[in-house]
């Protein structure tokens, strides 16, 4: 008996990106190690999200800045894959402009497909941008997926600037998660994981929003109160 034509439908890849501060203020009072605990953390329910939906593909990398910025897990790794390797703070400044420029350029539709589901994008930081974050910006922004993108911010601590941290979003109802204590950042870094990742990647938005200006709706915020004796930043 002859086969049928056609075959199981592609799976249309999600690229995932955190994109954390390891500048020298994220070396006190435990923020860097609480970063690293939370992304492992929450990675096995990331997982599980991923492995319910045979529709997208989800690829994980990671962005470091500080002075400069570079990968810290350079090539796409398939979720499944995934393993985190722990962040260490550096002595340097906060040039994040340069961290969304890195991005940017692995954001361009000659690297991924155009049948891509829209990225997910995750900012993380402590502190002010030393470097031209506008320029950063504009390069994300230029890029129809860096346009597409759901963008996410944590700001962590009270130092954080978190205008620039909207300017990131851009969506009028999201503002940045405010983690002032190791106990939200877990929090909020599961949310992203698992419910944020499920929205996107859900069968019901593969295409293209038939009104470019109205903005996706976000999954209810998890509860960002701690327990009494939780510490602040």
């Amino acid at each position: 008996m002859p086969k049928l034509p056609g075959g199981p439908l592609a799976r249309k890849p999600l690229h995932f990106i955190w994109i954390a501060d390891c500048s020298g203020s994220m070396g006190y009072g435990g923020k860097i190690q609480s970063l690293n605990f939370a992304i492992r953390n929450a990675l096995p329910a990331m997982q599980e999200v991923a492995k319910e939906n045979p529709n997208a593909e989800v690829m994980v990398r990671a962005v470091k800045f500080s002075s400069g910025a570079s990968w810290h897990v350079a090539n796409p790794v398939p979720v499944e894959q995934f393993k985190w390797d722990d962040l260490e703070a550096t002595t340097g400044v906060t040039e994040m402009g340069k961290a969304l420029q890195l991005v940017a350029a692995q954001l361009d539709q000659t690297i991924i497909p155009q049948r891509a589901l829209p990225p997910v994008l995750v900012l993380i930081s402590d502190g002010q941008p030393t470097d031209d974050v506008s320029a950063g910006l504009r390069d994300l922004m230029a890029q129809p997926l860096g346009e597409k993108a759901v963008r996410i911010a944590i700001a962590i601590g009270e130092d954080a600037d978190t205008s620039v941290l909207q300017r990131f979003i851009g969506h009028p109802e999201l503002e940045p998660l405010q983690a002032n204590n190791a106990q939200s950042l877990v929090r909020f870094i599961r949310w992203v994981s698992t419910s944020v990742l499920k929205e996107v990647s859900s069968p019901e938005i593969p295409g293209p929003n038939p009104n470019p200006e109205e903005k996706r709706p976000f999954p209810p915020l998890p509860d960002p109160t701690t327990g009494p004796d939780e510490d602040d930043w």
